[in-house]
């Protein structure tokens, strides 16, 4: 059977420019250009995580997750390696922490969630031993 190797979600946004700039300046993500007539599309990647974000020509983009689910208001999950180091890193940002690191017994493992420029949360998790 063929093994799927990884995800890239695509998320509607307003503002390309405002959503690529945070993720490199507070995220720490790099982008190497923004796409189409007129600038629509980007792709931002981190180490081996890329997400893709694209703003609508006509109306809005749909809102986060938290707007319509408050109890779970998670839109995008990513695992890292070491949470606390990637708290630190953010906190000197200036990101928007949320909660954590925080433990989680129900899966053993770490979160931190972040707000990002969108109103979106991103939850950074690392599985415990």
């Amino acid at each position: 059977m063929v093994q799927i190797a990884s995800a890239s979600p695509v998320l509607l946004v307003a503002d390309i420019f405002a959503t690529a700039e945070y993720y490199r300046d507070v995220l720490g993500f790099q982008f190497d250009e923004i796409h189409g007539d007129p600038p629509s599309f980007v792709i931002v990647q981190r180490d081996g995580v890329r997400l893709m974000f694209r703003q609508p020509r006509e109306g809005a983009p749909p809102p986060p997750n938290g707007s319509v689910s408050p109890a779970f208001p998670i839109d995008v999950f990513l695992y890292v390696e070491d949470v606390d180091a990637l708290a630190e890193e953010l906190r000197a940002r200036r990101a928007d922490i949320l909660h954590g690191p925080t433990y989680r017994p129900i899966w053993n493992g770490k979160e931190l969630e972040v707000r990002d420029h969108d109103g979106r949360v991103l939850c950074f998790a690392q599985p415990g031993p």
